[in-house]
Formats: structure tokens, sequence, C-alpha cells
């Protein structure tokens, strides 16, 4: 559980959402089953919604993992081009593999690499970018989102309520006071900044939604 909302809360919204089918099922019991960090079920449902919602075809992801949430965002999408970006070699791998058989390698791209060095060397413009990478380098890669985002466009930022930890201090563990202090200038930066407007959900374990003006 999150520790954003009460279990028995969180238990009711995610027993609402249809079971996921296929692929995508197999990885939720693989991550389960190794402890793999994956989307929580609710902020998949969310995607999902948004990207059918504003028609989105263009996407980065920043953080692959195995590959789920990216399998997910283009079986929303239908056609569609995901540029996703992971630095683990293992992850890599399994991704790769994962996207091999859900048959979307013409649509999912996965570029191994630093996350800020990748997203420096792209070009172009995307509807969406999910972020779902190392939570205390959000406001490094802010600047190069907002380059590569298109007007209109969608930054989905995951995980910035860091389990309760960003809104009192009460809950912040010594190790974790850097990642929290930078995600709380990661949230003051895309709620204030001018050209963006920026709502926080207490979903999973946090999801702000920003739209680029």
């Amino acid at each position: 559980m999150s520790a954003i909302v009460y279990d028995y809360i969180e238990e009711y919204i995610r027993n609402l959402i249809p079971e996921s089918k296929g692929i995508l099922k197999e990885l939720e019991e693989y991550a389960k089953n190794n402890k793999v960090p994956i989307i929580h079920k609710e902020v998949g449902q969310l995607l999902r919604i948004l990207i059918r919602l504003h028609g989105i075809k263009n996407i980065l992801e920043v953080g692959t993992a195995i590959g789920y949430s990216s399998i997910l965002m283009a079986d929303a999408a239908g056609d569609c081009k995901i540029v996703t970006i992971e630095r683990d070699e293992d992850m890599v791998n399994k991704a790769v593999d994962n996207i091999r058989k859900a048959n979307m390698e013409d649509k999912i791209q996965v570029l191994k690499g630093d996350a800020l060095e990748v997203l420096k060397s792209l070009e172009g413009s995307f509807d969406l970018i999910f972020l779902d990478a190392a939570k205390g380098h959000y406001i490094h890669f802010l600047p190069e989102c907002l380059r590569l985002l298109k007007k209109g466009g969608l930054l989905i930022s995951d995980n910035v309520l860091f389990r309760g930890m960003i809104a009192t201090n009460d809950l912040v563990k010594r190790r974790k006071i850097t990642i929290v202090k930078r995600l709380r200038k990661y949230l003051s930066d895309i709620s204030n900044n001018p050209v963006l407007e920026t709502v926080v959900l207490p979903l999973g374990d946090g999801v702000a939604i920003t739209l680029k003006r």
C-alpha cells in the first residue's frame, strides 16, 4: 500500500479497475513476485484515460523498468510511438523481451543510458512525458522535459508524495532528506512556473499532472 490514503480506500479503488489480461497481467505477477517497482494499478488507469482523452500518440517515458508502463500506454494509445529511457542493463534486456512478447517493437523504442544525458540528446516534441525514474533527479530532468514537451502537452510525474514524506517532516527518514528536499523543490517549480498548470493527486504514491500552456 502507498501510505498516501487509507488502505481500505485504496483497495476499494483498485478493485473497481478491470483486471489486466495477457502480458500486462503476467508482468504484474512478475513484479509482485520479484519486488520490481511498477506503477500502481490506479495510476495506470489514470494514464489510460488521459491518453485516450487527449488523443496522445507521441510519448516519452523516463524510467522503463520491465516495460510494464510502456506496454500499458501503447495499449491505450493504439497507433503511437513511445520512446522510453532506462539506465539499468538488466532492466533494458527484460523490457525489450517483454515488448517483443507484446508484439509492440514497432511502437516502443528503449534507449539505454543516463536519463539526463539521453534527454539532452533528444530532438522533436512529445504529447506526453511520463516521469517514473529516480525521484531525486526530477528537478534535474525538468528543463529538458519542458524543452521536449509540446505546447498543450502533459507532463505526468509519479511518486511525487513519496510515502507522505513530502507533506510533513514528521515522516521524513534521515537518509531520505535530500530526495524529499529535491521533490519539494520540483513540485514548487512545476506549480509556480507561469507556463505550466499543475495538480497533485493523492493517487498511488502521489501523481502530478502538469499541462504546458
